[in-house]
């Protein structure tokens, strides 16, 4: 049998000054040509491992590392440097902006083959190759900086890809891709196994990852559950304990009292129809009023919330707007639509169709270079930039691009500061916002220690204690555990029932489906369907020509011919017919 491309014994690493192990007792082996997914919640030891993977860990993070890392066949004592390990091991970075510096994509894709002294004619063929395959052949000019976060994802892959490792390494390579974009990742690791000898992907979401041959759950530096797909996700709620969010075909089986062994969309939908259940008589009208997670058929206690009035007060109005990069042709081009208050609005489209340039109009940080946008009914170039910030808060995709202070407290009361508050009542908002996030009593800390997931609360923090009307949040949950996502959600879902209107740019079409009310498709720099939530899942076919997909739970319910937004709505208009 051939001898492990990685071989890890009782491998341990604890960072300078930390109070306890980040990796505690590692074995593992990684045979040739296999596909190995990496799961857990936030802090459990995944990206830890990856560095230790490629040498980054103890080369450039210091720590105390311990145990047996064999990497190619080498003994651990002839483990190679981090420049001869580059060749063997390629790791995309979960923060994958951070490895990107050339002054555009063809050079920053060349910058490993430069570094390996590979000659000119194989450079361009394999520079060429690499960017094909993730989708970006003729953006070789563009600046990576012009990018959009998932284009810049795929650059950062395009990179590794080029240099040809034996075994490739990805951290969370799909937190900013749209959803076929995600599907691209896993079917590419499919096609590269059998040109190299690993790959290791480490991922929140489940429902790609069956292509694997393996999955490691990792909890608290540990691998605590090792095995198939089958296997390992086949428990939702201990999947869902550790921060991974469940496959939703074994969430529907759980509720339903049936075993949840059947993970796909097919097999769960079959299971069900053998054990009885059928759907209900009127169940889709009974959908129609349906918000949120609310049980649809049968609801117990308050009826469905209404929906939209159309004669609410438009709080932003958008007309023929046009914007564009300098020469570029125009990245939002001819969008007109008016956002009513207290709405709660998800603007999705793939990488790149110009979600983020159209939410950057509505505080400001972009100006129409045709067009108008109007918002509390007064044109935004005859706002000033701070009493504009004031009425709409604005939280970027990276919540690092905006945090900047020293203590949590003065990185929530700065904007509350600017903006001339009294201290007396910047107290009183800075205490308010802590609070409406989960931040409370953290207010000395360094806002550099939290976690991913606090530094995005933070983020929202430090928007709401302006105390902002309308709130815009692009990608909220990119690169959060299934705990934190849903953290951050329920904070947002308060916050609009509160009264603040919602924008929420994403790619997580689950957030779409279980919390907007409307839905705007952008594609190429238009809007190309903007409706209810239901009505948008209503053409699978529209979606997948959009670079969309239903999210799992929805495409379970077509399987029942059913339009529903939550495995709790399929579950409340199933029924048992007994034989």
């Amino acid at each position: 049998m051939n001898q492990p491309i990685l071989t890890l014994s009782d491998l341990a690493f604890t960072y300078r000054d930390a109070p306890k192990p980040a990796l505690d007792q590692i074995d593992y082996r990684h045979r040739r040509g296999e596909f190995t997914v990496i799961v857990g919640e936030t802090g459990a030891g995944k990206s830890t491992l990856c560095r230790c993977l490629n040498g980054l860990i103890p080369s450039f993070t210091k720590g105390r590392l311990e145990g047996s890392l064999q990497v190619a066949g080498h003994r651990d004592s002839e483990r190679p440097q981090v420049y001869e390990l580059a060749r063997i091991v390629g790791l995309v970075f979960q923060d994958f902006e951070a490895q990107l510096f050339s002054t555009n994509v063809e050079l920053e894709t060349a910058f490993a083959l430069e570094n390996f002294a590979v000659d000119r004619d194989r450079m361009k063929t394999r520079v060429d190759r690499a960017l094909n395959r993730v989708g970006l052949s003729g953006f070789e000019q563009r600046d990576p900086a012009s990018l959009s976060g998932g284009e810049k994802q795929r650059l950062a892959i395009a990179s590794v890809l080029a240099g040809s490792p034996s075994v490739v390494v990805m951290d969370e390579p799909t937190t900013d891709l749209d959803p076929v974009g995600k599907r691209d990742i896993f079917t590419l690791a499919q096609v590269l196994r059998n040109e190299i000898e690993g790959i290791i992907l480490v991922e929140h979401e489940t429902e790609h990852v069956l292509s694997a041959d393996r999955i490691l759950l990792m909890h608290e530096g540990r691998i605590v559950q090792e095995g198939p797909p089958g296997e390992i996700l086949a428990d939702p709620r201990n999947v869902e304990r550790h921060g991974v969010r469940p496959l939703q075909t074994t969430v529907l089986l759980s509720e339903l009292g049936l075993e949840t062994d059947a993970l796909t969309i097919e097999d769960a939908a079959a299971r069900i129809r053998s054990a009885g259940w059928r759907v209900k008589k009127s169940a889709q009208e009974s959908l129609e009023g349906a918000r949120r997670r609310e049980p649809p058929c049968d609801p117990p206690g308050e009826p469905p919330h209404e929906p939209l009035d159309d004669s609410r007060q438009s709080v932003v109005h958008i007309k023929n707007l046009v914007f564009r990069y300098g020469e570029a042709p125009p990245a939002v081009d001819g969008v007109s639509l008016d956002i009513a208050a207290g709405e709660f609005v998800a603007l999705v489209g793939q990488n790149g169709c110009g979600k983020t340039t159209l939410a950057k109009h509505l505080n400001g940080l972009h100006a129409p270079t045709e067009g108008e946008v109007r918002v509390l009914g007064k044109s935004i170039t005859d706002w000033t930039l701070p009493e504009l910030g004031r009425r709409v808060g604005y939280v970027f995709q990276n919540p690092d691009h905006q945090i900047f202070a020293n203590t949590v407290r003065d990185e929530v009361a700065f904007g509350a500061r600017n903006y001339g508050f009294s201290e007396e009542e910047v107290g009183e908002k800075v205490d308010a916002a802590l609070a409406e996030t989960g931040l409370s009593g953290r207010d000395l800390e360094d806002p550099f220690n939290l976690t991913r997931g606090e530094r995005q609360q933070l983020a929202v923090a430090s928007v709401l204690a302006t105390d902002p009307g309308i709130l815009v949040l692009d990608e909220p949950t990119t690169g959060l555990d299934y705990h934190g996502q849903v953290a951050i959600l329920n904070l947002v879902r308060r916050l609009n029932e509160s009264g603040r209107t919602v924008v929420m740019i994403t790619h997580s079409m689950w957030v779409v489906a279980e919390y907007a009310d409307r839905c705007i498709i952008m594609s190429g720099g238009r809007v190309v369907q903007d409706g209810d939530v239901r009505t948008c899942f209503s053409n699978p076919e529209l979606l997948e020509s959009l670079y969309l997909e239903a999210p799992e739970a929805v495409r379970l319910g077509y399987e029942f011919g059913l339009v529903a937004r939550s495995v709790q709505e399929i579950a409340h208009c199933l029924e048992r017919v007994e034989e």
